[in-house]
């Protein structure tokens, strides 16, 4: 039994021996790791410092968003269809409720046409527009624009579309299709309205392929058209068809229901003669000087706004919104015009 002890004995103090000797290393090792610790901790710190007044110096380098520009005023422009006397209280009510988000006074102004809008927004004139799908395509072709929202309708990009419709006289016993208004009086609406003046063209030439026509000929008097002309707006050619001045007038079919729901035109003044395929709705778009800052403001705003009245009497449809896009919307009108162009 001693013996057996002794052996017991002998390995407790092996067992001691090696557990002390475990533990001077482990200690060792955690003193070292310690001090390691504290010297990343010291170098994070460091890294942090430089980061944070590399940030600062950055922050300071970068312009601070400038919605009023050199003037201090925000300037949105519109073209003669949103520029309606019915839409003035409208425009009106964005234009102040815009003011508070930006921090600057707001003002609209209306543009004689799509082309002054362009210029407008290339010589810093105009800051934002609503613009067309064929003027955006133009506008970013000569003045950089940037498309930010678009309308929709009850908010839906699945609906974020409208149709180009050909009317006549209700009266006009001679016209009742797209393939009766050869040799008749045509009004198109401007030249680089898309729903006025580019789908209508292309949908001719469509319906015409024995003709070999192209868009220099269809504007032409006595080629197609006994006599054609541009009325400068949709509404100045609904009433040009309604007076009996034209026979055959294209127009947005959303700005069409428009008018008659605001009394201008009456249901049976007219009738429908063509519809085109979808084109991708109008937009909001910005000057390339407007700062990325503000592009952002300026889509938030715009796209939680819900003011029914701008969205009945400006963009033309009850019920509408706008959604966020991006210059890829209007690619398909971007290649129909280069075709169109290109057949001149």
């Amino acid at each position: 039994m001693r013996k057996k002890i002794g052996v017991f004995a002998a390995a407790a103090v092996l067992g001691l021996s090696m557990l002390f000797t475990a533990c001077s290393a482990a200690n060792a090792s955690a003193g070292q790791a310690q001090t390691e610790s504290g010297q990343t901790a010291q170098s994070a710190q460091a890294e942090s410092a430089q980061t944070e007044s590399e940030q600062a110096q950055s922050a300071q380098t970068e312009p601070a968003a400038n919605p009023g520009g050199g003037d201090g005023v925000f300037t949105i422009a519109y073209a003669p269809n949103e520029s309606t006397e019915q839409s003035t209280d409208a425009r009106n009510g964005l234009a102040e409720d815009l003011s508070q988000v930006l921090g600057c006074k707001v003002e609209e102004i209306q543009a004689s046409d799509y082309n002054a809008i362009i210029e407008a927004l290339r010589t810093d004139k105009a800051d934002m527009a609503y613009m067309g799908p064929l003027s955006i395509a133009l506008g970013v072709e000569r003045a950089g624009v940037i498309p930010i929202v678009m309308k929709a309708e009850d908010g839906d990009p699945e609906k974020a579309i409208y149709h180009s419709v050909l009317i006549t006289s209700s009266a006009n016993a001679d016209i009742n299709s797209i393939a009766d208004i050869k040799g008749k009086t045509m009004a198109f609406v401007d030249p680089d309205s898309t729903s006025g003046n580019l789908v209508p063209t292309s949908e001719i030439i469509q319906a015409f392929p024995e003709e070999n026509l192209n868009s220099d000929l269809l504007h032409t008097n006595g080629d197609f058209f006994e006599a054609v002309s541009y009325s400068g707006s949709h509404q100045a050619g609904l009433q040009a068809v309604v007076r009996g001045d034209v026979d055959v007038a294209p127009i947005s079919d959303q700005i069409l229901a428009s008018e008659i729901a605001n009394g201008n035109a009456a249901e049976g003044d007219v009738k429908i003669i063509h519809e085109s395929d979808a084109i991708p709705a109008e937009a909001m778009v910005v000057a390339a000087s407007v700062d990325e800052e503000t592009r952002q403001l300026l889509t938030e705003f715009l796209t939680s706004y819900d003011n029914e009245a701008y969205f009945t009497e400006v963009i033309k449809k009850e019920g509408a919104r706008f959604i966020e896009c991006d210059l890829s919307d209007y690619e398909p009108i971007i290649e129909l015009n280069q075709v169109i162009n290109a057949a001149e």
